[in-house]
C-alpha cells in the first residue's frame, strides 16, 4: 500500500477496511459444513468493524452526490493512534466532521449531550465534539480563519431518532437527510476561502504521516469478504426458513391425526 499524495484519494471506510482485513483475529476459520450452514466468516468483533464499514460507505455515497462547490474527504487519519475522521465536508456552508454510526433497526434517543442506542448510553456526541475541535486546530489557525469545524453524528439504519433536546454543538441526523441538511446551511465562506481550506485538507502533511492511498487489492479483498458475509447470511436465512416450513409440515400432518383421535374418544363417550 503506497503513501497517498492527495487525501482526496482516500475511500469511504478505508481506515475501517484496513483494520478489518489487516487483523486475522477478525476472521473465522470455517469448515465446508460450516459454509453450507451459513457460518459467518467474521467474529463478533469483526462483524462490528464490517457493519461500521457498511455505514461509512453508505454515507460516503450520499455525500459524494453533493454539488461541485462542496468537497468531501473520507477516512482522514488524525492523531498518533489509529483514529480517523469518517468524512470531512467543506463548502460555502462551512466545514463539517461527519461521524457515521451504523445502528440498523435500533432506536436512537438524544437529550443534550446524552445519546442512547436501544437504551444504552453511547459516547457518540462527546467523540464528535472532540473530533471537530481537533480538526479546527489543524485547519483554521494556519489559514487565519475564524469560527470552528462543526460536528455531525450521521446515524445509518436506525428504526427511529427521537431528539428531546438538541446538543449545543453536535447535530444528530438520520444519514438520509444529511445531504439536504448541508445544503440548507447559511453561507460561511466565500469560494476563495473554501479553496484554501480544501487545499490544506488535501495536503497529506496536514494529517498523520502514515496515510495511504487505497490499493485495488484491498478493495477487491473487501468486496470478496462482503460477498462471503452476504452469502452466509442468506444461507442462514434459508436454513431457518426450511426449519419453519418443516415444522409447519409436521404440524399439518399431526393435526388431522390428533383431531381424529379426539373425535373417536368423544364419540366413545357419547355413544351407549
Amino acid at each position: 500500500m503506497t503513501t497517498t499524495t492527495s487525501m482526496s484519494q482516500r475511500r469511504p471506510a478505508q481506515a475501517v477496511i484496513e483494520e478489518l482485513l489487516g487483523d486475522p483475529a477478525h476472521r473465522v476459520s470455517r469448515t465446508r459444513l460450516g459454509r453450507v450452514f451459513g457460518r459467518s466468516p467474521l467474529t463478533n468483533d469483526g462483524m462490528a468493524w464490517y457493519r461500521g464499514a457498511q455505514g461509512e460507505i453508505a454515507v460516503g455515497r450520499m455525500l459524494d452526490m453533493l454539488p461541485e462547490e462542496w468537497t468531501v474527504f473520507h477516512a482522514l487519519p488524525v492523531g498518533r493512534k489509529e483514529a480517523d475522521i469518517d468524512h470531512l465536508v467543506v463548502g460555502p456552508g462551512g466545514v463539517y466532521t461527519i461521524n457515521t454510526k451504523h445502528h440498523r433497526g435500533k432506536a436512537i434517543w438524544v437529550a443534550n449531550r446524552t445519546l442512547m442506542v436501544a437504551g444504552q448510553r453511547q459516547p457518540h456526541i462527546r467523540n464528535a465534539e472532540y473530533e471537530a475541535a481537533r480538526v479546527t486546530k489543524l485547519l483554521f489557525p494556519p489559514l487565519g480563519l475564524e469560527g470552528r469545524v462543526k460536528p455531525v453524528v450521521a446515524v445509518h439504519g436506525a428504526s427511529s431518532i427521537v431528539v428531546k433536546e438538541w446538543p449545543d454543538l453536535v447535530s444528530v441526523l438520520d444519514a438520509r437527510k444529511l445531504q439536504r441538511w448541508l445544503l440548507k446551511r447559511p453561507v460561511q465562506f466565500g469560494l476563495h476561502d473554501v479553496a484554501r481550506i480544501v487545499a490544506l485538507v488535501d495536503d497529506p502533511g496536514t494529517w498523520r504521516a502514515t496515510a495511504s492511498a487505497p490499493c485495488e487489492f484491498m478493495l477487491a479483498s473487501f468486496d470478496e469478504l462482503d460477498g462471503e458475509v452476504r452469502t452466509a447470511a442468506k444461507r442462514r436465512s434459508l436454513w431457518s426458513l426450511g426449519g419453519v416450513l418443516a415444522s409447519g409440515a409436521a404440524l399439518v400432518a399431526v393435526v388431522p391425526v390428533a383431531f381424529a383421535a379426539v373425535f373417536q374418544a368423544g364419540a366413545a363417550l357419547l355413544l351407549p
